[in-house]
């Protein structure tokens, strides 16, 4: 699984820019704000159909232009994947691949196997609960279009709820029978959802830990622990429970919806308590975690995305990586530096073959 070709129009800050890469190896460098990540994020964007780093999408089309378009090449299997992915705006984004436009993005989810470790991931351990659900959604959704199904309707019942809830208090009245009906389809919806999770996490905490302990040369106990309401009660209970609460709120305040993804370091939050050195670790850790998960249970290497970690770690760590990659434990992976020199010594330490583009 690799990407042979891209090509960019009006993406961010970049006008136009073709690319052909190597299988292996593909780095990035130059100064901060040349446009490095922003071509990680335009490789992310046709993996996922949007971008890693600017959800609302006209704010990626280029400053004073009207569109944008980003054209991939993929071999997958032996076989060529063109993955085109287009906004004008004013319009609906289109992501078409071999020329056939999707009707639903969920669809094409999981076909292009990738993961991008970023400075970014920080938000994960500094921002609220919905950063780590989407996370753990996201890892699911790969292998499982299931799952990502099942989550997309359980959030349209849980908006139509909310609304009924809203039109409730504006009218000034009440109708327990509709309002059970919603609660019955997210009783049973939430349930599996919730049931996948713990799932996925009984399988996917080892892979975390053993990654963990090999960054670090286990010098810290680290965990994720699932938090959620339905490990002690079912849903129906819980929204009889806070039914006047819910009320008065006008919104759902009890469900999957709300789970969170705990990050702990010695039992305690690593947000408060773990070092910038111990929280960088955890999130490669987990994302190596994620790598390693989506190759198991698709078969191919996922495409490995690093953007300006080797400005965030220290030689121990950076040489446990290029060791990894020595190993052949990853597939394509592209890179984005601000030292060219510096990466050229860590590529070439990997004995693999690689491009360099500078910006």
């Amino acid at each position: 699984m690799h990407l042979q070709n891209l090509s960019l129009i009006n993406y961010k800050n970049i006008s136009e820019a073709n690319y052909t890469f190597d299988p292996k190896i593909n780095c990035f460098t130059g100064k901060n704000g040349v446009g490095k990540t922003n071509v990680l994020d335009a490789i992310y964007h046709l993996a996922y159909g949007k971008s890693y780093f600017n959800p609302l999408a006209v704010q990626n089309i280029k400053h004073g232009e009207e569109f944008f378009v980003i054209d991939g090449t993929f071999e997958k299997n032996g076989r060529k994947e063109q993955i085109v992915c287009s906004l004008k705006k004013g319009l609906k984004k289109v992501l078409k691949r071999n020329s056939k436009a999707y009707d639903k993005f969920s669809e094409h989810v999981g076909f292009i196997p990738l993961v991008i470790i970023s400075p970014s991931d920080n938000d994960l351990i500094t921002e609220g609960s919905e950063t780590r659900r989407k996370f753990l959604d996201t890892v699911i959704s790969q292998s499982d279009p299931a799952y990502l199904q099942e989550l997309i309707n359980y959030q349209k019942v849980v908006a139509q709820r909310n609304a009924l809830l809203k039109y409730f208090a504006l009218n000034h009245t009440f109708d327990k029978d509709t309002l059970y009906i919603y609660n019955a389809q997210l009783d049973g919806m939430g349930q599996h959802i919730f049931e996948k999770r713990r799932e996925f996490l009984a399988g996917f905490v080892p892979i975390f830990n053993k990654h963990h302990q090999a960054i670090t040369d286990s010098a810290e106990t680290v965990s994720l622990v699932y938090d959620s309401q339905l490990h002690h009660k079912t849903l129906a209970t819980l929204f009889e429970e806070n039914l006047q609460r819910d009320r008065v709120l006008q919104y759902t305040s009890v469900g999957i919806h709300k789970d969170d993804l705990l990050f702990e370091i010695d039992n305690h939050p690593i947000k408060k308590f773990g070092s910038q050195g111990q929280q960088k670790s955890f999130l490669i850790a987990l994302k190596l975690a994620q790598f390693e998960f989506i190759k198991k249970q698709g078969g191919v290497l996922p495409i490995l995305l690093f953007d300006d970690i080797f400005d965030k770690l220290d030689e121990t760590r950076v040489a446990k990586i290029v060791q990894m990659i020595d190993d052949k434990v990853f597939g394509q992976i592209f890179i984005s530096d601000t030292h060219p020199e510096r990466t050229e010594a860590i590529v070439k330490a990997t004995h693999q073959s690689y491009t360099i583009f500078k910006m």
